[in-house]
């Protein structure tokens, strides 16, 4: 998937509807209304809301910003420019938004498993996670995600993993002296992927033993995978530290699914609220329904989801 001024008129008036909760914005002598905050930090994607604020990427991050969502990511940012990388950067501190996932370029598939122990795959994965250090300064980004590629069959599961931990630790040391956080996604978009489960990734982020190694737990490639969410998210909590979502079957929007997302949400906050922690939720999934109407029904399945307090 390849990772807004305010409303106006009906649109606006329609929007606010549908969060139930407005805030009247001052200095204008024609009502603006911006949407209330919700009560986890849900980051929305480039492309996800193009039919209510178009094109350009800037415009949809202020758009989003105007529904209540306070955090973005973008798998794709290592592949624009840098002046463009800037203006996001510049435009996330002037709305006081935080930057979420970004993939590191090459980090590792297929053509470049890690598993593999190979010299050249490892080159390929630092490479990237020197420039993705450069990338994560413009845009002020804290975590970046890597996936460590594919099995490489013809050797033992325990020999590979060691060659994983081994590359990860490098791929540490360049992130660690930076405060940045590789967070490792296990996958189910093929059983060819070496990085599978929640207590596989939980077990090599314990081995790596470092701050900027630690786990992303997308519910949907995991209810795929494990299912168990809200017991297996306790079990590896210690080394989680992004989640991503988006329902299953279908990978859109949650209410469209089988997972009750109210109920996995309701448990992220109130335990993140205990011990003090603010995760970012990526919203990595596309929308059911097409067109502005589908947009709109997409913010109202978030607001739904988020009302567990």
């Amino acid at each position: 998937m390849q990772r807004r001024k305010f409303l106006s008129g009906t649109a606006l008036a329609g929007a606010s509807l549908l969060t139930g909760t407005a805030a009247l914005a001052t200095g204008s002598s024609k009502e603006q209304l911006a949407a209330k905050p919700f009560n986890l930090d849900y980051a929305p994607h480039a492309g996800m809301f193009r039919n209510s604020a178009g094109d350009d990427f800037l415009e949809q991050i202020r758009f989003m910003h105007d529904q209540g969502f306070r955090s973005i990511e973008d798998n794709g940012m290592m592949g624009r420019d840098t002046a463009m990388q800037t203006r996001i950067g510049e435009l996330l501190a002037k709305l006081n938004m935080r930057m979420g996932v970004f993939v590191v370029d090459k980090g590792g598939n297929g053509a470049n498993t890690l598993a593999a122990g190979k010299k050249e795959h490892l080159d390929i994965f630092l490479d990237g996670c020197k420039r993705a250090v450069e990338v994560a300064k413009r845009v002020n980004a804290k975590w970046m995600t890597v996936v460590p590629g594919d099995f490489e069959r013809n050797l033992p599961l325990g020999v590979q993993t060691g060659h994983v931990i081994d590359a990860l630790k490098r791929g540490a040391e360049i992130f660690e002296p930076h405060g940045l956080v590789m967070v490792l996604e296990p996958l189910s978009d093929s059983p060819n992927l070496f990085l599978r489960t929640s207590e596989q990734t939980y077990e090599i982020c314990r081995a790596v033993g470092s701050k900027s190694c630690k786990i992303l737990y997308d519910a949907y490639h995991l209810q795929k995978n494990e299912g168990n969410l809200i017991h297996n998210i306790s079990l590896t909590w210690n080394e989680i530290d992004y989640f991503q979502v988006g329902d299953n079957p279908g990978r859109k929007e949650p209410t469209t699914g089988e997972i009750n997302y109210k109920n996995v949400f309701k448990y992220i906050y109130e335990r993140s609220k205990k011990e003090g922690r603010s995760f970012v939720v990526g919203m990595e999934h596309g929308n059911s329904l097409p067109g502005k109407e589908g947009e709109q029904a997409l913010i109202k399945a978030y607001r739904e989801s988020d009302a567990f307090l």
